[in-house]
């Protein structure tokens, strides 16, 4: 399959689709991306590459952070993650407070925000420096030494961080969060911050198309169990509160991230990442969504 004329083809087709989202202006840091960015990339599971557009342009991956906390963790504790958190779709805002107070503190899943925030808190009791252990695994598995923290905005994100004490000191007073709120939500905020492209995220997320083992890195990342499981929440609770509508139209295992990015896996052939900054009513990129819809319809390899 010429998956560089298929980019190039989507690419072309996606102009009529800008201007029908917005960006994240909630997040003063990322209020000024221009919309009209466009990158994608692939990477196959033999390490053969293909990108168009932007794929090279950093953007902060946001949401998409807590796929790789959630395999951090996994890697740390194994199943005694879900001890503190659930597996299943929520149905509300990433960032809703209601099924949480009605479950006692207990987070529905790892990708929304209180659950992400229980997955940062599990790094921090596993080790010493989180923010570190977590900046170097991304460093691992994307094959780029240079990726960072954004630190414009980590702050930014801070600064607005308000729903997310409450949700971490609501988990708190149930006994769910173990370590300072304010250490919790700062290490949070940075691996929130992240920089990268779509070449570093179609990297970094090749182990969960090929059984854990990553090509680039030359070992196995994750194990195959693991793989399993983090592809099935992928594709039942990766899109905010629209998996039910994103896996109708794009049929993969995906994360999602609200400055643009996206994070889809083909099992057994390769990684996807996309990034358009528009964002839908559901904080998943419009037209991101739109390319993965029809890279899906023209290749055949929805797994449905």
């Amino acid at each position: 399959m010429n998956y560089q004329a298929i980019l190039e083809n989507i690419q072309e087709a996606m102009a009529p689709e800008f201007g029908k989202g917005r960006v994240a202006d909630y997040i003063p840091a990322l209020a000024n991306v221009s919309p009209n960015k466009f990158g994608m990339a692939i990477q196959l599971i033999d390490g053969t590459q293909f990108k168009i557009g932007d794929a090279n342009e950093n953007f902060s991956i946001q949401s998409i952070s807590k796929l790789f906390m959630l395999q951090l963790v996994m890697r740390n504790v194994g199943d005694m993650i879900w001890t503190k958190v659930g597996k299943e779709p929520s149905g509300d805002a990433f960032n809703s407070m209601v099924l949480l107070e009605n479950e006692k503190g207990f987070p529905r899943n790892p990708f929304i925000n209180a659950g992400a925030i229980v997955t940062t808190d599990m790094l921090m009791s596993n080790s010493k420096n989180a923010a570190d252990q977590f900046k170097n695994y991304m460093r691992l598995i994307s094959n780029n030494p240079s990726v960072d923290f954004d630190m414009d905005v980590a702050k930014s994100e801070l600064g607005t961080a308000h729903v997310n004490f409450a949700l971490a000191h609501f988990m708190k007073s149930h006994g769910v969060i173990n370590n300072p709120i304010d250490a919790l939500i700062d290490i949070y905020c940075k691996q929130c911050s992240m920089s990268m492209n779509c070449v570093d995220l179609a990297t970094a997320s090749l182990a969960l198309a090929n059984k854990g083992y990553s090509a680039i890195c030359n070992d196995s990342v994750l194990s195959e169990r693991n793989v399993k499981r983090i592809n099935a929440v992928m594709l039942t609770c990766g899109t905010y509160d629209s998996v039910g509508s994103f896996a109708y139209r794009v049929g993969l295992p995906t994360k999602s991230g609200v400055g643009g990015g996206i994070v889809a896996i083909v099992p057994n052939v390769m990684a996807i990442s996309v990034w358009s900054p528009e964002l839908d009513r559901f904080g998943n990129s419009y037209v991101g969504t739109a390319a993965l819809e029809m890279f899906t319809t023209i290749t055949k390899l929805s797994i449905f």
